[in-house]
């Protein structure tokens, strides 16, 4: 599996809404509030083999109120 970080900034007030249907997808590891410029991030395993752009925007990138991402894809760990 692939292990990637996910930010969401999302609209004004709508974070919480965001963080229910990411939850109710059942694909995120964690996913915690943040503060800074994105409300929320998720740690995110996608399956051995998937397109990671692909396989992140067919199963997450779709929600409502969603107004940005950025991704962090993680290489060997230490």
């Amino acid at each position: 599996m692939q292990c990637v970080f996910v930010q969401f900034r999302c609209r004004p007030g709508k974070a919480y809404q965001v963080a229910d249907a990411i939850y109710d997808r059942e694909v995120v590891s964690e996913l915690y509030s943040t503060s800074g410029e994105y409300d929320l991030m998720a740690k995110v395993y996608v399956p051995q083999g998937e397109d990671v752009g692909r396989w992140l925007n067919d199963t997450l990138f779709d929600i409502p109120e969603i107004d940005r991402t950025l991704t962090t894809i993680t290489f060997k760990a230490f």
